[in-house]
Parts: C-alpha cells; structure tokens; sequence
C-alpha cells in the first residue's frame, strides 16, 4: 500500500502532538512525582503507559471513523463538525480550567516499575473523553478516508514519539532536579495548548463547511 500522507502534514501532526503532550496534566503529575521520587526509569515507564493508552485510542478513532464515513456517507459530515466543535469547547476548558490543573501533594510511588507502567496505562484508559478528542483532532491532520496501514503506522509512530518524548523529558528534569511543575509553568503551558487546541478545532471546523458547501 502507498502512504498518501504528506511530510508537511506529518510535521504538523507531530508538533501539535508534542506540543499538547506539555500541558499540566494528571499524567504529566504521575510522570514527575514517580521520576523526582523513585528514579527516572519509573518515570519512563509510566509514560510508556500513557503512549500506548493513547496508540489504543488512536487505533479506536481511526478504526470508527473509518466505519462511520462506510456507514453513513454524506451524512458523515455532522460526526466530523461535532468532533471539531468538541475540540474547540476542550481548547476553551483547557484555558478556563488553566489554574488547577497541577496539584502539590506528594503521591506515594510504586514498588515495581509494572506498577508505574500499569498507572500510566490505566490513567489513560481511564479518559473516555480521549477517543472524542482523536476523533476531532485527526481529520484536522490527515484524510480519514484515504488512510492506508503504512498511513496509520506513521500516525501512530509520530504520536509515540511525540507524546514519549515530552514524557521522558518530564522525568528526566524530575528525577535529576526532584522538582515538579510550579504553578506560573502550569498556567503558561496550559494556556498555550488552549489555544492551539481552539485553533485546530476552529481550523477543522472551517475545512469540513468548506468541504460540504463546495
């Protein structure tokens, strides 16, 4: 099969992955506090965890958007507007919510590095929401419909390597320096994935009227 996505494409795919992969979050809390307290390897495999909870997802959103545009044809455009306008409203929370999204308590660390895999991968599986959010973000990236298997495996590829990596980083500033996120780091960092979010959501939104008007 031939790949029909474009590098610039993957580029973007990739940096908006990265980029989102920076917000404060339960998971980015988990990554330091197991990294600051337990050593960087726990880090690590906590966020191995979270990457294949979100391969899972990404799997599941690609795999039903592909069945939904089989299944309901032309009708598929109000799934893509809803998965658009649902990326604009989370953009727009990530910004309001912005100020308490990184708590302080200290949180007790595994024993076992499986504990700190399997704490990744259950935080991550824990997100329903997750599944709306590649459902909206995706078709802002790639063409769902012509999607092949080496497509997909680049998609998931760049998302492994986009999300790992600001993981690991995490962890490896948590464990050398023991510090977590401070709360002025959080604000800006989630402030900035708000909009880029609202962006991709408003962007999406534009192609798919544009798409169903031409």
């Amino acid at each position: 099969m031939d790949i029909t996505l474009s590098f610039g494409g993957i580029a973007a795919l990739f940096t908006a992955m990265a980029v989102l992969a920076t917000v404060p979050s339960t998971s980015v809390l988990i990554v330091t506090t197991r990294a600051a307290t337990q050593g960087f390897m726990h880090g690590a495999w906590v966020s191995a965890g979270v990457v294949l909870g979100d391969l899972f997802f990404i799997v599941l959103a690609i795999a039903g958007l592909a069945m939904l545009i089989e299944w309901l044809g032309p009708f598929f455009v109000a799934i893509k507007i809803a998965g658009a306008l649902y990326l604009v409203w989370l953009g727009q929370a990530l910004w309001r919510r912005s100020h308490g999204m990184v708590s302080t308590g200290a949180e007790v660390a595994p024993a076992s590095v499986f504990g700190s895999f399997f704490s990744g991968l259950a935080l991550t599986l824990g997100d329903q929401k997750a599944v709306l959010f590649y459902l909206g973000f995706l078709p802002a990236f790639v063409n769902l419909g012509a999607l092949t298997v080496p497509d997909t495996a680049i998609v998931m590829a760049a998302a492994a390597v986009a999300v790992g990596g600001v993981k690991l980083a995490y962890a490896a500033v948590a464990a050398r320096s023991g510090r977590r996120i401070n709360g002025h780091e959080a604000l800006a960092m989630a402030r900035l994935a708000g909009i880029l979010v609202t962006v991709i959501g408003l962007f999406s939104l534009g192609t798919v009227l544009i798409d169903a008007l031409a």
